[in-house]
C-alpha cells in the first residue's frame, strides 16, 4: 500500500474496537505497529487522535498512512473451494430470512462446522454468500450433526453480536421434539444434572457437582403422545445449552432417544420395522429477540425419517404440545 488512505466505518462495524476494526481490514498489521501509528498520530479518526480501545461509529473517517501491508479485499482473497450447489442447498433450507439473519432447517446428518474428516458443513456452504468486503453470514449457535431443525445464522456483524448475546443470556427459547424409548414418569417434569466431557469415550457424562469441568444442565420435558409403553413423543425445553444435553438427559431418565448411537443404552432392543435407524431429534422451534426489535419465532417441520415414524405410530404433528406455553425458564 502506498500513500494515505481514508476508510469510512460502515453501519455493520459500528461499536467495534479500533484494534479489531484494523484486524478485520489489515490482518497483517501487528498490534504493536498499530499502537505506534496511533501514538505518533499517523492513524486518526475524524481527524483526532485515538487509542486502540476506542469504539468506532458509523460514518467516521479513519485516516490510514502507508503501513506496508495489504488491505483485505475480495479480489485479493485466497480462492475458496465452494460448490456451485452450496448456495442452492442453503436456499432450500431457509425457513425465514430478512436483512439481518436467516433461520435454516438444517437436515439431519449435515454438520454445522468442520472437524476431523468433515468436508461439507453449513459454515463452509455459507462461503457462497461472502460479499465484496469479504464478510459472510456468521453462525451464532450450533446443533448436533445428527439433529435436524432450526439453526439461526446472522447476516451482519451487528446482528451476530446481538444474537450471540441473546443465546449467552439464555434469552432464546428453544423447543425440541424427540422419539424416545418408553414413557417418562412423570409425564411432565424437570431434569437437573451436572455434565462433563468423557474424553475416553468421546461423549458427555453425568457427574457430581464440584467435579472437574462439571457444568449445570437443566431441561424441562413433557410427553406429547405415546404408543403404549414402548415409545413416546417428548417435547424438550432446554434452559441451558450444554453439548449433547438433551440426548444425555433423555438417557438419564431411562428414555434414550431412538437412533442415538452414543447414548441409547438399552441392551437387546430391536429397532421397530418401518423406522429408520437415525437420531430422532428435531430442533422444532426457536423464539429469540430479533436484533431489529420484537421477537423472532420460527418452527421447523419434521425431517423425513421422523415423519415416517410419526406416520407409523399414528402421531399427529399438529397436536397440542403441552410444553409450548410453559413459562418455566
Amino acid at each position: 500500500m502506498s500513500g494515505i488512505d481514508t476508510r469510512t466505518v460502515t453501519s455493520d462495524e459500528a461499536g467495534m474496537r479500533l484494534d479489531r476494526w484494523f484486524k478485520s481490514h489489515y490482518p497483517g498489521l501487528g498490534f504493536g505497529q498499530l499502537q505506534k501509528l496511533l501514538r505518533t498520530g499517523q492513524v486518526r479518526v475524524d481527524g483526532g487522535r485515538v487509542k486502540t480501545d476506542a469504539r468506532v461509529a458509523e460514518g467516521q473517517k479513519v485516516r490510514i498512512p502507508p503501513i506496508g501491508v495489504d488491505a483485505v479485499r475480495a479480489e485479493n482473497a485466497a480462492p475458496r473451494r465452494v460448490s456451485s450447489d452450496d448456495r442452492e442447498a442453503i436456499e432450500g433450507m431457509i425457513l425465514f430470512e430478512d436483512k439481518s439473519l436467516m433461520v435454516l432447517n438444517k437436515p439431519a446428518g449435515l454438520s454445522v462446522q468442520g472437524g476431523s474428516g468433515t468436508t461439507r458443513h453449513i459454515d463452509g456452504m455459507l462461503e457462497t454468500y461472502r460479499d465484496k468486503s469479504g464478510d459472510k453470514p456468521r453462525l451464532v449457535h450450533r446443533i448436533d450433526k445428527d439433529t435436524a431443525g432450526c439453526l439461526v445464522v446472522a447476516k451482519t456483524r451487528k446482528s451476530a453480536q446481538a444474537l450471540t448475546k441473546a443465546f449467552r443470556a439464555r434469552s432464546a427459547r428453544k423447543i425440541y421434539w424427540a422419539l424416545v424409548k418408553g414413557v417418562p414418569k412423570p409425564h411432565q417434569g424437570k431434569i437437573s444434572t451436572f455434565l462433563a466431557r468423557d474424553e475416553d469415550n468421546e461423549k458427555m457424562a453425568i457427574v457430581r457437582h464440584g467435579e472437574d469441568d462439571a457444568q449445570h444442565a437443566v431441561t424441562y420435558y413433557a410427553v406429547v403422545d405415546h404408543a403404549g409403553q414402548n415409545l413416546s413423543w417428548v417435547s424438550f425445553k432446554p434452559v441451558t445449552g450444554r453439548t449433547h444435553q438433551l440426548r444425555l438427559h433423555a438417557a438419564h431418565i431411562g428414555c434414550p432417544i431412538i437412533g442415538d448411537p452414543k447414548y441409547f443404552n438399552i441392551e437387546n432392543w430391536e429397532f421397530p420395522g418401518g423406522m429408520q435407524n437415525k437420531l430422532h431429534l428435531l430442533a422444532r422451534r426457536i423464539v429469540i429477540p430479533h436484533p431489529g426489535g420484537g421477537k423472532l419465532d420460527v418452527t421447523a417441520p419434521l425431517p423425513p425419517h421422523m415423519q415416517q415414524s410419526w406416520n407409523l405410530l399414528g402421531f399427529d404433528s399438529s397436536e397440542y404440545d403441552p410444553i409450548e406455553d410453559e413459562d418455566q425458564q
